[in-house]
């Protein structure tokens, strides 16, 4: 076995006590797609010593073109299962635990518990919030990327650095995948790999820590930028939290914002239709003691209803992203 990672053993920021503590650590990936195929190779061949994979979708066809990992005669399987074969083929050494289920707020707080380092290679802007909130509550590391088109970052959150909620209090104005902008199979191979480098860097202890580091890529230009965060103050505004479809009880006021093309019959019995520009009128009988759901696809369209009813006076409010918790990675970047 030493063999197998004499390349790096002889590398002063590793040696054998680090390779030790390479063995010795867990790390969640969640998302087994553009992104995570690569953070999930590197780290299986470096010698991590436990992988848990986050996902549910499975192998169709368009993803081989930037998820190798895969294979043509994988179509069809559960991404988690036909990474875990490559990754037990790739290295016996590494324990590999797969996990073919839904990403919502309790199963991210279980899931973080158990893991030294958290990587977040989900296309979903909803579980990068949700993922960075169990971080900041738990201490632990995140290292969350994005690639849309020839550009995305790579950053390292929480622990003893700012949360994603710091430097992105916000979610976007327009959210971009890969289905509908593109990307190159090399595009996210250098974004997974850059989010592996720093998982290693964290677990070996190396100094600069990425902690409170965001690198950002143009891969057209070829131009590396980024800026450190380390002194970004937390969010202490508006941030409704996410939450899972069955956290939502008969006493919350349910607003169901996908048209009826999208969703004909809302999955909440008590749920009243509307859209971001009549949110308004809507909730204008409902009472600020009561809790306002908001549900839509991705997440988007619930945060911008929210910030509206805010200005209205309502804070008991809670984001339910159907589409991307409950088809977690569908694109896979």
């Amino acid at each position: 076995m030493t063999t197998r990672y004499a390349r790096q053993i002889v590398l002063p920021e590793v040696g054998e006590a680090g390779q030790a503590a390479l063995a010795s650590s867990s790390v969640l990936v969640v998302g087994a797609g553009g992104l995570g195929c690569p953070v999930l190779q590197y780290l299986a061949a470096a010698g991590i010593g436990r992988i848990m994979i986050v996902d549910h979708d499975r192998v169709d066809e368009s993803n081989l073109h930037r998820q190798p990992l895969y294979r043509t005669t994988d179509i069809g399987q559960r991404k988690v299962e036909a990474a875990r074969k490559a990754l037990e083929a790739l290295n016996p050494s590494v324990v590999v635990d797969a996990r073919a289920i839904s990403l919502g707020p309790a199963a991210a707080k279980d899931l973080v518990r158990g893991a030294d380092v958290i990587v977040d290679a989900a296309d979903s802007i909803a579980v990068t919030y949700i993922l960075s909130d169990a971080c900041k509550a738990a201490g632990k590391p995140l290292v969350s990327a994005s690639c849309v088109g020839l550009k995305g970052y790579v950053g390292a959150f929480c622990a003893s650095a700012p949360s994603y909620r710091s430097v992105f209090p916000d979610i976007p104005q327009n959210l971009g995948n890969c289905a509908t902008l593109g990307v190159l199979g090399s595009d996210v191979g250098v974004l997974g790999g850059l989010q592996a480098q720093m998982v290693l860097a964290l677990i070996l202890g190396l100094d600069p820590s990425p902690l409170g580091r965001l690198v950002s890529v143009d891969l057209k230009k070829l131009e590396f930028g980024g800026f450190s965060f380390l002194d970004a103050p937390e969010a202490t505004g508006f941030a409704p939290p996410f939450i899972a479809p069955s956290d939502v009880n008969a006493e919350d006021t349910v607003f169901e914002l996908r048209s009826l093309d999208e969703v004909l019959v809302s999955p909440f019995p008590q749920a009243r239709r509307a859209t971001v520009d009549t949110i308004v009128e809507r909730s204008r009988d409902i009472s600020h003691s009561r809790r306002i759901v908001l549900c839509c696809r991705s997440g988007l369209r619930a945060w911008r209803a929210a910030g509206l009813l805010r200005d209205q006076g309502h804070q008991k409010l809670a984001l339910v992203a159907m589409g991307d918790i409950n088809e977690l990675c569908s694109q896979g970047v």
